[in-house]
């Protein structure tokens, strides 16, 4: 898809939450560059969430290993369909 905002909206990924990234895996929205293992959790725990974010694109996350840079911290942010959201996963 070229434009993935229309997606985004339809399932209702806070602005803040949105990155490059959209997929529905079993009914949960992914967006960004969330690690298989939180995915993986994500799938044989079932909470009651809409999906899993990284925002933005950082630095040692997934598909964004940079050779010479420090991995930068990050977190997979959990959020539901009313835009509540919480830290599933830390990562450093």
């Amino acid at each position: 898809m070229d434009d993935l905002a229309p997606l985004k909206q339809q399932h209702q990924v806070p602005d803040e939450l949105q990155s490059c990234h959209t997929a529905i895996v079993d009914g949960y929205i992914i967006e960004g560059h969330v690690p298989a293992t939180e995915i993986r959790r994500l799938l044989a725990e079932r909470p009651t969430v809409a999906g899993l974010a990284v925002p933005d694109m950082p630095i040692g996350s997934p598909g964004m290993e940079v050779e010479g840079l420090a991995a930068e911290a990050y977190a997979v942010i959990a959020f539901t369909a009313d835009g509540a959201d919480a830290i599933y996963a830390s990562y450093r």
